[in-house]
């Protein structure tokens, strides 16, 4: 699913832009690149791993949370920290009004039951959620 999104985007298919993470395989060491939603709350940044198996939440783990973020254009060298559940929860309970439908996606594969900010919720502990902070 990622790749597709990273090749519409590339091909200049896509009505908007998204962000681009960059991080080390796990196993390769070889760059891997996916296309993320990120929040911002209270002048924050924030990812959901909105597929908890995905290869990309591995990645950022195995790499001490160490990758690049790609925003219109620019680089920038960033720390993913992963959130405990309890401050998880505040914000997948906004997922829903950041980015719906990948809320959808995420009912659709069963991650979640519904898409209400209850139902993401609920998934604190298991949908990682990582602060974006700017790598020094």
């Amino acid at each position: 699913m990622n790749d597709g999104l990273l090749a519409q985007q590339e091909a200049g298919e896509l009505e908007f832009e998204l962000p681009v993470l960059t991080v080390p395989g796990r196993r390769s060491g070889t760059p891997r690149r996916t296309p993320l939603t990120v929040g911002e709350r209270g002048g924050q940044r924030f990812v959901v791993g909105g597929f908890p198996a995905a290869d990309w939440i591995r990645n950022v783990r195995a790499a001490g949370g160490r990758a690049v973020l790609r925003t219109g254009g620019v680089d920038e060298p960033v720390q993913l920290v992963e959130l405990d559940a309890e401050a998880a929860a505040p914000l997948l309970r906004e997922w829903p009004s950041v980015t719906p439908q990948g809320v959808e996606m995420m009912r659709d594969a069963g991650v979640v039951t519904d898409t209400t900010p209850d139902a993401l919720a609920a998934a604190a502990g298991i949908c990682p959620v990582f602060r974006v902070e700017r790598d020094a």
